[in-house]
């Protein structure tokens, strides 16, 4: 099951907070090799426009969805100081948890593939800075973690999304994925047994599928949860992660390829 939407603000919340810390001790100009081309000052504003746009579709409800250009928050002729970069941050996060918190987790709001709630943009929010704290923490050479009952639901949440049916629409490649005996399990191995962290990504039907299981599959993938993470969202590559490789190597580096977020 998801987080509920009370944990996810208090996520949402928790990993601004988190990402301020850096934010405030950087160079804005700092290169962010896990966003090839961006900058953290390029980073934060694609964050925080993010948010401000997140909340003016949960405030509209099921009216129609703003423009998702100027995703990166503007004008990046004047590099912002950090102190600039932190109160975006800060602003823009209590708007979208005022307009969540006034919607409730129920209240229908327009998604990218159609109706859904309130909560759901809960969720991508909270898992968006999540991992994009992880590119600006890892910039700076510092250590990252994320609790792991969040890690799990950002790896349930990003399986989810790429294995909409509307993705091979958006994305037909990815169809060429799709065979007998394509299966890839991913299995955490650092956390409570509880937590039931192993995945499944099933490619062998018409669409891609997903599920919580511990099923012998073409490729295994088993490491720490985080480093799962960041490997399925593209920031890590096997060989930096802690983890290990079972099979149909090549059968993971073609999803992972064909299947970057967003």
């Amino acid at each position: 099951m998801p987080l509920d939407f009370d944990r996810l603000i208090a996520v949402l919340t928790e990993q601004n907070e988190q990402l301020r810390e850096v934010v405030r001790v950087t160079d804005p100009a700092k290169a962010v090799p896990t966003c090839p081309g961006w900058t953290v000052a390029a980073l934060v504003r694609h964050l925080a426009a993010g948010q401000r746009r997140a909340a003016a579709v949960v405030a509209a409800r099921l009216g129609s969805r703003p423009d998702d250009t100027d995703v990166d928050g503007g004008d990046r002729a004047q590099e912002p100081s950090p102190a600039e970069l932190d109160t975006e941050l800060a602003e823009s996060s209590a708007v979208l948890v005022a307009a969540l918190r006034e919607a409730g987790p129920d209240a229908p709001v327009q998604t990218r593939f159609g109706p859904g709630t309130a909560a759901s943009y809960a969720r991508r929010r909270a898992h968006e800075i999540a991992v994009h704290r992880a590119d600006a923490t890892l910039a700076v050479g510092l250590p990252y973690d994320l609790e792991p009952e969040v890690a799990a639901d950002a790896l349930d949440e990003w399986l989810e999304l790429a294995s909409a049916p509307q993705m091979l629409e958006i994305s037909p490649e990815r169809r060429a994925l799709l065979g007998p005996g394509r299966t890839v399990h991913l299995h955490a191995t650092d956390t409570p047994a509880g937590l039931d962290a192993e995945w499944v990504v099933d490619l062998t039907g018409d669409v891609p599928s997903w599920r919580r299981a511990h099923e012998k599959s073409a490729v295994a993938v088993r490491g720490p949860l985080v480093d799962l993470l960041l490997l399925v969202y593209g920031r890590l590559r096997v060989e930096r992660t802690g983890a290990e490789v079972f099979g149909d190597r090549a059968l993971l580096d073609r999803w992972l390829a064909a299947t970057p977020f967003g």
